[in-house]
């Protein structure tokens, strides 16, 4: 299978290619640089450079592929979200995607197009559990999730299945917010966000990749699809078993008021929450190598 993916030099691109790649896979990749990008990926791997926002030839490679994996999007971790930000955020995932759809929907061979979204789509859920049945929720993480995904669903037909991934945190090794939050836990920092009452969707970055992957090879997948544990934990669960597994204590709680103050709008991210969980690919029979926490973290971070 030749697989296009947008994205590709970000955490869970650089992973995906690298599991595509060793699977037998053929991965074309747009990068913006290419130079720059070469040495992120194994040999063999297709690099095209292209902006994605922009439309270009680098869409003739989407049409001659038999899967399209759009990972593309600035970072929302980055910088402070001024209304600058909150523009190129959005024009950043909205642009591909709706170029994407543009060339899939009219393609008259099958095609499959699987879409990062988040779970942000859901807003604030409280306890409630979150399939991907769920509405919409409020606020501009859920809009912005919201208009991602109805960017790609216009690829939807008879020759084109589409799939939106509503990505959870992804907790990885090699980056992403779990490095950060072991740095401040060793130094005695880490503990509870807000209320820590609010549920924290996660999901070992080996796991993401496997479902992806799963959805690539899953005719019977289409729509929204919760990339996530089956077993989210309120976020105060969480900072405690973190703190065991690096021996440590989850003593300095974060208040609302602090990390309002600090980040501003992007402080949502950290407060909303969102217990999602991974209806359909339970029902299709998906297996996670790292369902719980504790098994998640001993695999990724060493204890001191």
């Amino acid at each position: 299978m030749q697989v296009l993916v947008t994205g590709g030099s970000g955490l869970v691109g650089r992973a995906l290619i690298r599991e595509l790649t060793a699977r037998g896979d053929t991965a074309v990749v747009v990068t913006r640089d290419a130079v720059k990008s070469a040495g992120a990926f194994p040999s063999g791997v297709d690099l095209v450079e292209a902006d994605p926002t922009q439309a270009g030839p680098w869409l003739d490679r989407a049409v001659e592929a038999d899967a399209v994996v759009n990972l593309a999007g600035e970072s929302l971790a980055d910088g402070i979200w001024t209304t600058r930000k909150k523009r190129r955020l959005r024009r950043s995932r909205l642009r591909p995607t709706s170029h994407l759809a543009d060339v899939l929907r009219r393609r008259d061979r099958p095609a499959v197009l699987l879409s990062a979204s988040a779970t942000g789509y859901y807003g604030d859920g409280g306890d409630r559990a979150l399939g991907e049945d769920a509405e919409p929720g409020d606020g501009y993480l859920a809009m912005l999730c919201y208009e991602w995904e109805r960017q790609a669903v216009r690829a939807d037909n008879e020759r084109c299945r589409v799939v939106c991934l509503r990505f959870g945190v992804i907790l990885a090794a090699e980056g992403g917010a779990l490095p950060k939050l072991v740095a401040l836990y060793r130094r005695g920092l880490g503990g509870p966000l807000g209320s820590g009452r609010q549920y924290f969707p996660w999901i070992h970055l080996r796991d993401a990749i496997r479902a992806i992957v799963f959805a690539l090879d899953t005719p019977a997948i289409r729509g929204p699809l919760n990339v996530t544990t089956p077993n989210p934990l309120p976020q105060v669960e969480f900072a405690r078993t973190l703190a065991s597994a690096l021996g440590t204590w989850a003593r300095m709680p974060a208040p609302d008021w602090a990390l309002r103050l600090a980040l501003g709008p992007k402080a949502q991210v950290l407060l909303l929450s969102q217990r999602a969980v991974p209806n359909r690919l339970k029902a299709l029979g998906f297996r996670w190598e790292f369902p719980e926490l504790d098994r998640a973290l001993a695999d990724l971070v060493p204890r001191a």
